[in-house]
């Protein structure tokens, strides 16, 4: 990828990751840039993909579109999660090799560790004991699509690279109250939460309208309604209620670091190179109680937080082993607190 006027191809352009390789690559100075939406489309449905590739050629492939989300999420649309996720990768890399992109990038997720797996996480740990029940569906159809590129590459000699970030945050991520991811999900919740102390209704009416988990039609304007309905996601006028016990070490990357990795691995090396796969991550961690009382005092939330353990916590760590990417020269450069005010104020803005 060394022509900036290649044909590179973003799967999933308009999601987190996606939009900010878009980004990466507009900065690098690349101008033959290949998006399309999901109603242009649908990378489940493999006719449509290949007749995607078939026209438009496309020498690079960045592969991040993904179906996502947080604990109840996975735990809940666990066919979908790992349907969807399966038909993506497979389309998207099968149809690479049919029509013979130069060079794949593919994007995991940490998730892929197996639950008990010593920390920090080593690539080499992937498949040696169980995975987390929690996310199982997601994380073998992530699995699934490591194997692919790679075996892909040992018949076809293709070159198809796979990278595992952490757990990623930043613009254009999902802030649905019940399928996003915890970051995004506490940045909105402790909004809201704030908002509800203030009685400030038609700020959060307005939110509910533009980041979804809205009320019926017709009942966005009753502050009694509101606040209702924001308890059923632990928002009350005196406190926020919050799962788990918030003990868990989570490793946050802002999304645009990741695509800074992603396209630096993409102009110097090769699968060769790299393995089966590397680990993309910021090297720190924090507890789930840290992050949230970071969050609200970023976001100026003066009310109490309390703890529900009796829903699951998840991983209790999840830091990957990041030398192999800093060994190739690669670290991240944006702090977690900086990252999360950054996102927050892409959050104020869309709103």
């Amino acid at each position: 990828m060394k022509q900036t006027d290649s044909k590179i191809y973003i799967a999933g352009h308009r999601g987190m990751v996606g939009s900010a390789i878009v980004r990466r690559l507009e900065m690098n100075g690349y101008t033959n840039l290949l998006c399309r939406s999901h109603a242009q489309l649908d990378l489940t449905r493999q006719r449509e993909v290949e007749a995607f590739f078939k026209k438009e050629r496309p020498e690079y492939v960045f592969l991040g579109a993904a179906k996502v989300g947080g604990i109840l999420a996975n735990s809940t649309y666990t066919a979908q999660f790992i349907y969807e996720n399966i038909l993506i990768a497979a389309n998207v890399i099968h149809s690479s090799y049919t029509y013979g992109v130069k060079k794949l990038l593919n994007l995991g997720s940490s998730c892929i560790y197996p639950r008990e797996a010593p920390q920090p996480l080593k690539e080499e740990y992937l498949l040696t004991s169980e995975l987390e029940p929690t996310n199982e569906a997601y994380a073998i159809a992530k699995i699934a699509a490591i194997k692919l590129c790679r075996y892909y590459n040992e018949q076809y000699g293709t070159n198809f690279m796979s990278v595992m970030p952490t757990n990623l945050y930043g613009p254009e991520d999902n802030f649905d109250l019940e399928t996003s991811h915890v970051l995004p999900a506490l940045i909105r919740k402790l909004h809201l939460a704030k908002l509800l102390s203030q009685k400030d209704y038609a700020s959060i009416a307005s939110d509910l309208d533009r980041f979804g988990n809205n009320l019926p039609a017709g009942s966005s304007d009753d502050p009694d309604l509101l606040a209702e309905h924001l308890s059923g996601f632990g928002i009350h006028p005196d406190k926020i209620v919050l799962w788990g016990t918030g003990k868990p070490k989570r490793e946050f990357l802002y999304a645009d670091d990741l695509s800074a990795a992603a396209v630096f691995l993409m102009e110097r090396y090769d699968a060769a190179e790299i393995g089966e796969f590397i680990n993309i991550g910021a090297g720190k961690d924090t507890t789930i109680r840290e992050l949230a009382e970071m969050i609200s005092g970023i976001v100026g939330y003066n009310g109490r937080i309390e703890w529900d353990g009796t829903h699951p916590d998840g991983t209790l760590q999840k830091l990957l082993d990041i030398s192999r990417i800093q060994d190739k020269g690669w670290r991240a450069d944006t702090p977690l607190e900086k990252g999360i005010k950054k996102t927050y104020k892409w959050y104020l803005d869309n709103f």
